[in-house]
């Protein structure tokens, strides 16, 4: 009797908290479906327009309504796979956003140990200064980073050069393929990281002191420190704000056209959301350039899925 009493109990307690858990998925669900229904009207049509108009043959005649649409299927996508150019610029584009994003995490996080290590009037400053490159535009960010590059009067020539390296006078910083997409990178990153050091920042000052106390009393160094107990308590947020900047940085489009005059010379510092702007709009492949996106939006979804499953099989709270 005693060991069936025993045996009973645990699973008693095991089904009421099951049951209240299922209580507060629903009770979760009630209050999250207005936003959901506002999502699938804001996000869900429109992905189901770009899909559809994807599978036609959709230009600027069947815009304008002088002639049918064609229905191709997945005839845009064979097209596009098809491409060599359509690879390389995936190529470059997931080069080109693995360094932006990698950039931004580490200057962002420098600057929020940094934050949470100074006095106020510094910490200010330090903010201050990040927010306003944070608020800049940026089509007004880049056209200012242009400025100061430019070939004939951009301030950074003329300090090279005065400073005697006479063969930086008039030179381009966009004409090399590389260069330039270094160049929109700094930029990128310039206006992305404060976004990423003011919520390290807030991570930061929210673990206890009490744990980085027992840490130093340890005998444990700045960089074990860090590596052993503040990454990993500010690993959540660093899931947060890596799965974003991989969004941002994925589907760059205003920097690089603006800084690269829409591509580069002869198209060398194209990516996907700039070739997916001249399929559609330049070249008036409609069909094309939705297929394109189509391909975008899965890509990061797939990234985004990826990543979330890895840190759960790890262990880490969502």
């Amino acid at each position: 009797m005693t060991q069936q009493v025993m045996v009973a109990e645990p699973v008693h307690e095991v089904l009421a908290r099951q049951g209240k858990r299922r209580g507060d998925g629903w009770a979760a669900a009630r209050y999250l479906a207005p936003t959901l229904l506002i999502l699938v009207g804001l996000l869900g049509y429109p992905l189901y327009q770009l899909v559809l108009i994807s599978l036609y043959d959709y230009g600027q005649e069947q815009a304008s309504g002088g002639a049918p649409l064609e229905f191709l299927g997945l005839g845009n996508y064979r097209k596009l796979f098809g491409d060599p150019q359509f690879w390389t610029v995936l190529t470059q584009t997931v080069g080109f956003a693995a360094v932006c994003v990698i950039g931004t995490l580490f200057v962002g996080g420098a600057l929020a140990m940094l934050a949470s290590r100074v006095r106020t009037v510094p910490r200010m400053i330090l903010f201050l200064a990040a927010l306003g490159a944070w608020a800049t535009p940026a089509v007004a960010g880049s056209t200012v980073w242009m400025f100061l590059f430019d070939t004939d009067f951009g301030l950074v020539n003329e300090v090279l050069v005065g400073l005697g390296f006479d063969g930086m006078a008039n030179h381009s910083w966009t004409y090399d393929k590389f260069v330039a997409f270094g160049l929109v990178a700094a930029q990128v990153i310039w206006c992305s990281f404060p976004f990423v050091m003011v919520t390290l920042y807030a991570g930061i000052i929210a673990i206890p002191k009490e744990i980085l106390e027992a840490a130093a009393l340890d005998g444990a160094s700045t960089v074990r420190t860090l590596r052993t107990v503040i990454l990993p308590l500010l690993r959540p947020l660093l899931v947060i704000v890596t799965i974003q900047s991989i969004i941002w940085d994925f589907k760059l489009f205003t920097q690089i056209y603006v800084m690269t005059g829409g591509g580069g010379v002869a198209g060398n510092n194209l990516v996907l959301n700039v070739y997916a702007y001249q399929k559609a709009f330049a070249a008036s492949e409609y069909g094309m350039g939705s297929a394109i996106g189509v391909v975008m939006t899965v890509l990061l979804l797939l990234v985004t899925a990826g990543y979330l499953r890895a840190l759960r099989r790890s262990g880490e709270p969502l």
